[in-house]
C-alpha cells in the first residue's frame, strides 16, 4: 500500500481525549477510564455486553454539550449503520431506470472532494484506484476506508469504530491494521469496538473488557489479554427439523450446475470460465480475495445477478430461464448476505422478519399460521432473542439483525443453505454456536450449504470442497460491482 501518513500531524499526543466517571446508563454501569492520544484502545465485549450502549452515549455526548472529551476533540462514529444509512441514499439517487447506462451514483473522488488532502490520503488508504467507482459499487471494505478517509479528511480527531474488520480478507485487515497504528501515532484518538477476539491485533497498544454493562479490565493489551476467558458457545441451536430422509436417487440430486460460467459490471469482467457442480451433501466453501467475484457468484445462483440468465446454468436440475420464476427457485433456498442485510429495510419485528422466511419475502405480507409463528418463537428464544420478538427489526443491533436473519434462512430447512459471510458482527460463542449448527445440519443430511468466508477458523471439516476466487485482471477504469464483492 502506498503510505501517507499523518504522523507529520500532532493531535497532542499523551494528553486525556476520552475520561467517563461514575457513569450510570441504562445497562451501563463505569466507575473510570480514560483513554489518552497516542493509545489505540480496544473495546471486547460479546453480543448485549454494553458495547452498544457505550458507543451510544458517546455520539448523544458529542451532539450535546460534551462532558467525556475533556480536550475538545471532534468525534466520527463508524460503524455498519453508517454504511447502511448511505447505501439507502445512494439507493434512492439511482438513475439507472432513467438512463441509456448504469447510474454508479456519488463517486469516491466526489466523497473526498471537500476532505483535507483527500487526494494525498485515498492513496494511503488504497483507494486511488477507485476514484471513479460508485458507493454501491464498492466492497465492505472498501466503503469501510472511505467512511474512515472521509472523517479524518473532515476533521475528526476522535474514531469510535465497531468491528471495522469484519469482511475483509487477509489483505485488507493487514493493511486497516497499519492504517489504525499510524493513526494513533499520530495522536488521533482511537476506540476500537470488537466481539472477536481475533480481531484484537499488534496495532492495539490498549485493551477495556466488557461484561455486563460493566468495565471489568482496562490496561496495556497483553495484560489484558492474559485475563481474557470467552464463555463457552452455550446451548446448542437443535430446532430446525430434519428435512426427510433422501432416496437414493435424491441423493445424487444435483442442485447446481456451472458450465465455463462469467460474470461482468458494466465492462467489467467479475470472474470467467468458472466451472461448478455441487449435488446433495456436496456442502462448498467459497473463499477468495477482497474483490474476486464470491457474493457475485452467490448472487448468481440465487437469481440476483442479471448474468443468470446468459450462463449455462442449472439450479435444482432445470436450466435457468427455462421458465420457472425466481420464487420457485428460491422456495429452495436460504439464504444470508450483506446485500440482503442492506435491503432488508422494510419495517416490521423480529419475529416477522423471522417467519418471513416461510415465504422468502422482505418483510410479512402473509397471514403466518400458529405453527409457523411458534416456530419463528422458538428460533428466536435459541438465538438469545426472545426479548426482542416484538422490537422493530430496524432498531435491532448489527449482531441482532445478523442472528435474526440466520434463523429466517435456517427455519424452513431449505434443500440448499446460501451463506454469505454470515458471521459478522457475530462474538465468537455465537459464532461458534452457528457452526456447530451447520455441522450437526451436514451430519444429519440437511440442507445442502454454500458458505463464504474469509476466515480459516471457519474452515470446517464437513465442507467436502472448496472453490478458490481470484481477482480477474482489469485493463479498464470502469466501476465496479453493483453488488459488493468479497
Amino acid at each position: 500500500m502506498h503510505r501517507c501518513s499523518p504522523k507529520n500531524q500532532n493531535h497532542g499526543l499523551g494528553r486525556i481525549w476520552l475520561a467517563l466517571h461514575g457513569v450510570r446508563e441504562s445497562g451501563l454501569h463505569i466507575d473510570t477510564f480514560s483513554a489518552r492520544r497516542g493509545e489505540a484502545w480496544c473495546v471486547f465485549g460479546e453480543n448485549r455486553s454494553g458495547t452498544g450502549v457505550l458507543v451510544d452515549m458517546l455520539v448523544r455526548d458529542q451532539a450535546g454539550e460534551p462532558r467525556f472529551f475533556p480536550d475538545g476533540g471532534r468525534l466520527a462514529h463508524l460503524s455498519f449503520a453508517h454504511q447502511q444509512a448511505l447505501y439507502e441514499r445512494e439507493l434512492r439517487r439511482d438513475d439507472t431506470d432513467f438512463l441509456d447506462r448504469i447510474d454508479p451514483g456519488t463517486t469516491v473522488r466526489q466523497f473526498i472532494g471537500a476532505a483535507k488532502d483527500g487526494m494525498a490520503l485515498s492513496k494511503w488508504f488504497g483507494l486511488g484506484s477507485l476514484l471513479d467507482s460508485g458507493y454501491r459499487q464498492l466492497s465492505s471494505g472498501e466503503s469501510r476506508k472511505l467512511l474512515l478517509l472521509t472523517a479524518i479528511g473532515g476533521g475528526a480527531d476522535c474514531l469510535v469504530l465497531e468491528n471495522p474488520f469484519d469482511g475483509l480478507d487477509v489483505a485488507a485487515r493487514g493493511d486497516l491494521a497499519s492504517i489504525f497504528s499510524d493513526l494513533a501515532a499520530s495522536g488521533i484518538g482511537m476506540l476500537v469496538m470488537l466481539s472477536s477476539r481475533s480481531d484484537i491485533g499488534d496495532w492495539c497498544s490498549h485493551l477495556a473488557l466488557i461484561e455486563g454493562g460493566a468495565i471489568t479490565a482496562c490496561s496495556e493489551r497483553d495484560a489484558v489479554l492474559k485475563t481474557l476467558h470467552l464463555r463457552s458457545a452455550g446451548k446448542a441451536w437443535e430446532l430446525s427439523p430434519e428435512r426427510p430422509k433422501a432416496s437414493p436417487g435424491e441423493s445424487e440430486e444435483e442442485l447446481v450446475r456451472l458450465v465455463q460460467g462469467h460474470a461482468r459490471y458494466g465492462e467489467r469482467l467479475i470472474f470467467d470460465k468458472l466451472s461448478l457442480t455441487i449435488r446433495t451433501g456436496s456442502h462448498t466453501l467459497v473463499t477468495g480475495a477482497n474483490g474476486a467475484g464470491k457474493s457475485t457468484l452467490l448472487a448468481l445462483i440465487t437469481g440476483d445477478h442479471p448474468d443468470c440468465y446468459t450462463n449455462e446454468l442449472y439450479l435444482f436440475g432445470k436450466r435457468r430461464g427455462s421458465g420457472e420464476s425466481i420464487w420457485q427457485i428460491k422456495q429452495e433456498m436460504g439464504i444470508v448476505s450483506p446485500a440482503l442485510h442492506r435491503d432488508y429495510l422494510v419495517p416490521g419485528s423480529a419475529l416477522q422478519a423471522v417467519t418471513s422466511g416461510f415465504f422468502d419475502s422482505i418483510g410479512l405480507y402473509r397471514k403466518a399460521s400458529g405453527s409457523q409463528l411458534a416456530s419463528a418463537r422458538r428460533w428466536l428464544e435459541a438465538i438469545g432473542l426472545a426479548d426482542r420478538a416484538t422490537v422493530s427489526f430496524r432498531t435491532l443491533s448489527f449482531a441482532e439483525q445478523r442472528l435474526t436473519l440466520i434463523a429466517r434462512a435456517l427455519i424452513k430447512t431449505p434443500k440448499l443453505l446460501i451463506l454469505d459471510e454470515p458471521t459478522q458482527g457475530l462474538d465468537d460463542a455465537n459464532r461458534t454456536r452457528l457452526l456447530d449448527f451447520l455441522e450437526h445440519t451436514a451430519a444429519r443430511q440437511g440442507s445442502t450449504i454454500i458458505f463464504v468466508s474469509h476466515r480459516q477458523d471457519e474452515y470446517r471439516p464437513f465442507f467436502a470442497q472448496r472453490i478458490e476466487m481470484t481477482p480477474q485482471p482489469q485493463t479498464t477504469s470502469t466501476p465496479g460491482e453493483s453488488c459488493p464483492s468479497t
